[in-house]
């Protein structure tokens, strides 16, 4: 047996699955990653994308057998039948994750979580949400996503799918969103959206920039790009402030690759969080940025763990 395998006895494996990327790592118990690797996210139909993602399963397993598997998926989510339909991946829907992945792993428990649940939990394991007691997470990238974990625990809904707040809808005649509807959050806030508003006002016209260039030009004055970041981050804020009056909390992390703009995000948002937030019971509500790059696949795993208990 080799030193590796040795290592990989007791652990799970956590999957994190986003339009943009696919990470699968080998866990620990206490929350230790062992083997973990990383593959951009395929385009193709649901095969082709699937294919990808065994064959990073397989290299990071090894010749390891870990207990149980943690999945989590950008949604929208069917933990009832192990389905995935995610917005950002069109290849799957209601693609069979839960049995595709168990036909490769063997007879082991494979549990299902939306990635915004995921990300929350992670965070809230041993993340910048540890000492929290409820915590909302958000994941703002090429979607929105979020997940909330109230009294210890993270809160999932009947379908699954509770607190998306990237489709809390903000502007009932807003912007038009890839979901369906009109106003939501992602519509504003979402790396993309946030390029593309400020093109639309003249940004870099023509040129084929990201929510990182963006980022750099806002931290740089720009004033065009500032704004589009104001315009997502009252966005946020207010999904955030209208999901703190629901489930009573103070304290919300973001994490995703928009939030590495650092203060261009984060002090607009702390701005009309204090705005927003007027009720007594959410005036103390705080935003502060993740501190794991891994949390969903941290979270995925911690969900593997549960399925054990």
């Amino acid at each position: 047996m080799s030193d590796d395998t040795a290592k990989a006895r007791g652990t799970v494996l956590g999957i994190d699955i986003g339009g943009t990327k696919m990470a699968a790592a080998l866990v620990s118990a206490d929350g230790t990653v062992l083997t973990g690797d990383r593959i951009a996210t395929p385009s193709g139909d649901a095969d082709q994308v699937f294919a990808a993602l065994g064959e990073l399963i397989e290299r990071v397993s090894g010749d390891a057998a870990p207990l149980a598997v943690g999945i989590g998926s950008a949604g929208p989510v069917d933990q009832q039948h192990g389905l995935v339909s995610p917005v950002n991946i069109a290849g799957w829907r209601n693609f069979p994750i839960v049995d595709r992945v168990r036909a490769m792993t063997g007879d082991i428990p494979v549990a299902l979580g939306l990635d915004g649940h995921c990300f929350a939990l992670g965070e809230f394991w041993g993340g910048a949400g540890r000492d929290a007691h409820t915590l909302l997470g958000i994941v703002v990238s090429t979607g929105v996503g979020g997940g909330l974990v109230v009294d210890g625990k993270p809160l999932i809904g009947q379908s699954g799918n509770a607190a998306h707040i990237g489709h809390v809808v903000i502007d009932q005649d807003g912007e038009a969103c890839v979901c369906g509807s009109f106003g939501c959050v992602e519509a504003y806030a979402s790396g993309p959206r946030m390029v593309a508003r400020a093109q639309r006002s003249g940004w870099r016209t023509g040129e084929t920039v990201d929510a990182e260039v963006l980022a750099a030009d806002a931290a740089a004055g720009d004033e065009l790009a500032l704004a589009a970041f104001d315009d997502g981050a009252q966005a946020l804020a207010a999904g955030i402030v209208a999901t703190a009056v629901t489930v009573d909390l103070t304290a919300v992390v973001i994490g995703g690759g928009v939030a590495k703009a650092g203060p261009v995000l984060f002090d607009p948002v702390q701005a009309w969080v204090k705005r927003l937030a007027q009720l007594p019971f959410v005036t103390d509500l705080t935003v502060v940025p993740a501190q794991l790059d891994n949390a969903g696949l941290l979270g995925a795993a911690h969900q593997a763990w549960a399925a054990l208990a």
